[in-house]
Formats: C-alpha cells, sequence, structure tokens
C-alpha cells in the first residue's frame, strides 16, 4: 500500500517554511505522496454543515486556506520524487480549458508527480460564490472531465457540450504523463462508481464508518468497473487518524486507537482493497498548535506502521 500524507495548506500552520518542512520531510521518510485539498471560503452563517463535523460546524482552519495548484507547484520546486496530488478538487468550480492548462503546467513542472483526485462538491455557498447553480452539479463534473481528458489527448482538440465549447484548437502544454495523470473520483453510492467507471483511475473516499460496510463499497465499485469493461480500481483513501495510549476496545472506530490497533487496521483496509492512504494529519489541520513540531512527530509516527 502507498502511504501520503497532507500539507500545511490551512489555518494558523500555513506557511511557505512550514510547506517546504513537511514536504521535505515526508519525502525523506518514505512517503510516496503529499496532498492538498480545495475550500474557497468559510460563511459565517452556512447554508450546509460540514459533513465530516459531528454538529456541523465549519473548522476554523477552513478562514485561511491556500490554492491547491498553486501550493503544489510550490512543493514541486522543493522536492524530488514524492507524488504531488490534489483531494479533492471540487471540479464544477472551474472552466475546464483553465484547469486543464493549469494541471498540465504542474505535471510537466514537477516531471510527471501530478496525481488529481477531484469531486462534484457540496457548498451552497461556494456555488453561489462562484456563481455556478449547485443543481445539476453532477452532470457538469461529468462534462468537465470529458474535456479536461479531451485537451489532454488530442492534438488538436476542439469540444463541443451542453456547458462548454472550445473550438478546434491546439492546446497546451499536455501533462508529461501520458495519457494523462492519474485520476480519482470522491463520492458515495452508484452514481459516483459509474462516473468513475467511464472516467477515472479510482475513487477517493474520506470515511470508514465501519470495516463491513466500507469493503460492500470497494466491493460494488469493483462490480461496477467490471461491468464497463475496466480493470479494478484504485482505493485512495483519505483518512484522519487518531493515536491513542490506551485502547478502546470493541467501541471504538477504524484509525482511532493504539499504533498497534492502527497497524492491524491498516493491514485490514489493504486487505479490503485500499491501495493508497492519505494521513490527514490531526495536528496540522485541527489542533491549536502554533508550530509544526508536533504535527512532524506525527509523520514519523505514523510511516512506521505502514511498513
Amino acid at each position: 500500500m502507498k502511504v501520503g500524507c497532507t500539507l500545511p495548506q490551512s489555518g494558523a500552520l500555513a506557511s511557505r517554511e512550514n510547506l517546504i518542512r513537511v514536504a521535505r520531510r515526508a519525502e525523506e521518510l518514505g512517503y510516496d505522496s503529499v496532498w492538498v485539498f480545495e475550500r474557497l471560503l468559510w460563511p459565517v452563517n452556512p447554508r450546509d454543515p460540514y459533513p465530516p463535523s459531528r454538529d456541523g460546524s465549519w473548522p476554523a482552519n477552513f478562514q485561511n486556506v491556500f490554492d491547491p495548484v498553486e501550493t503544489l507547484t510550490f512543493v514541486a520546486a522543493h522536492t524530488r520524487n514524492v507524488r504531488l496530488g490534489t483531494s479533492v478538487l471540487v471540479l464544477p468550480y472551474h472552466q475546464p480549458l483553465q484547469l486543464a492548462r493549469r494541471l498540465a503546467t504542474l505535471d510537466v513542472l514537477s516531471e510527471g508527480r501530478l496525481e488529481i483526485c477531484g469531486g462534484v462538491g457540496w457548498s451552497r455557498d461556494e456555488f453561489d460564490a462562484v456563481g455556478v447553480p449547485f443543481e445539476r452539479r453532477g452532470e457538469r463534473a461529468d462534462e468537465l472531465l470529458e474535456a479536461l481528458i479531451a485537451i489532454w489527448t488530442r492534438n488538436p482538440v476542439g469540444f463541443e457540450g451542453q456547458l462548454y465549447h472550445i473550438p478546434e484548437s491546439k492546446i497546451g502544454p499536455k501533462p508529461l504523463q501520458q495519457p494523462r495523470p492519474p485520476l480519482y473520483l470522491a463520492g458515495f453510492g452508484q452514481y459516483t462508481f459509474d462516473r468513475i467507471a467511464k472516467f477515472a483511475d479510482g475513487w477517493n473516499p474520506a470515511v470508514v464508518p465501519d470495516f463491513e460496510s466500507f469493503e460492500a463499497q470497494v466491493n460494488k465499485l469493483q462490480e461496477t468497473a467490471e461491468r464497463a469493461g475496466r480493470p479494478p480500481m484504485e482505493v485512495v483513501l483519505t483518512a484522519v487518524p487518531f493515536v491513542m495510549e490506551t485502547s478502546l476496545g470493541h467501541v471504538r472506530r477504524p484509525l482511532a486507537g493504539t499504533l498497534d490497533e492502527l497497524r492491524e487496521d491498516i493491514k485490514r483496509l489493504g486487505r479490503i482493497g485500499v491501495t493508497h492512504i492519505i494521513f490527514s494529519i490531526p495536528e496540522m489541520a485541527f489542533a491549536p498548535s502554533q508550530t509544526i513540531e508536533p504535527a512532524l512527530a506525527r509523520l514519523e509516527q505514523l510511516i512506521k506502521i505502514t511498513r
């Protein structure tokens, strides 16, 4: 299983210096990848609750978030081998021609290290802010994906859809990775799995409520891919590990427990079909610390339980 980690891209720890320190340390420790997310704003009176939180409140670190593509471009210049990923890029916020060129440029400048996880989005406030209708966002994401792939793989390329029009043109640069960078999609349910089977290389889930239901979802994904004539899909799991000194026993949820329990959880996720796990470091995103040191210590601790 490949192992990745998030970068200090948001909140009080988001800085030039911390990005360099975490990215370089992750590379030194043997992490396969580093990842960023996309968040546009922190609404004072949000229309939608934040799905992962118990009470729906939005994390305070969302008040300050570096742009994902620019962040990875900066990190690419300060690393050599580690892969550079987005988890997730909210596809309907973007126009396909501009996004295709930004991502292709990043892939070229990083010497082919880009990995893309995309999603359809959930925040009505952000959709309103960018002037994109919230309704039928799945269809918008589908057409954008079709246009992105066309821009990356054809030259010249023309595209005529319901939402996007590109006149027959030569558009460069093309990604260094051919035919395109690895592409994964977030979401849940059959609509997501159908979209993955049509456009992508795998699934980027962010929640493991329990092993049994998660395994059922992975099986459904692979069945969908098989029906579409596609090879088995990658499963790139973004997870927040909570390390505890003592076990909670049978009441604990996946990836919350002692280091030994987390080690066994990771092995079980591998057996279920997870091919790449991204550790979202809580000391980096949610802790009140003003120093990066606890996050660096956690990075070193977590990589050991994956080996």
